[in-house]
């Protein structure tokens, strides 16, 4: 009797978030800035224009029940409640003449500010109550 072999496919995952090469050296450089800092904290907040809006800073390491990984040299981490939102997100470092700055490109976002720091879930994704209106970048939205 032949041995039967059944194939099964490998489950693909999306990574939670993943950084760009430009994105890494530009964050290696103002990390080397800073005293007392060792990772890049990327987070989601109630607030802005459409509902959420993204923070990025320096922290000195991770939280209990953050997601830590490391990425071109950099070690990231992501708090549970934002994980689920930056599913599939790239952190991107942009210079170019109308502008300079990191950008997050996610796929989880239905719709975002012109601004691009502020964005929109699809239905059913509440922000927070306490939510703040305005994105605080002074766009007009």
């Amino acid at each position: 009797m032949p041995l039967e072999m059944e194939i099964q496919e490998r489950p693909t995952t999306t990574p939670l978030l993943s950084v760009t090469e430009a994105a890494a050296v530009k964050i290696k450089q103002l990390m080397a800035e800073e005293s007392d800092v060792s990772v890049l904290r990327v987070a989601i907040q109630g607030g802005g224009c459409s509902g959420f809006q993204y923070g990025l800073g320096f922290d000195s390491g991770a939280a209990e029940g953050d997601l830590e990984f490391h990425e071109h040299g950099v070690t990231v981490v992501v708090d549970p409640f934002s994980a689920p939102y930056l599913q599939g997100a790239e952190v991107d470092y942009v210079d170019s003449i109308q502008a300079a700055g990191f950008a997050i490109n996610n796929p989880n976002a239905v719709a975002s500010c012109g601004c691009g720091h502020s964005f929109q879930v699809a239905e059913g994704e509440e922000a927070p109550a306490d939510a703040a209106d305005g994105c605080g970048s002074a766009c007009s939205h």
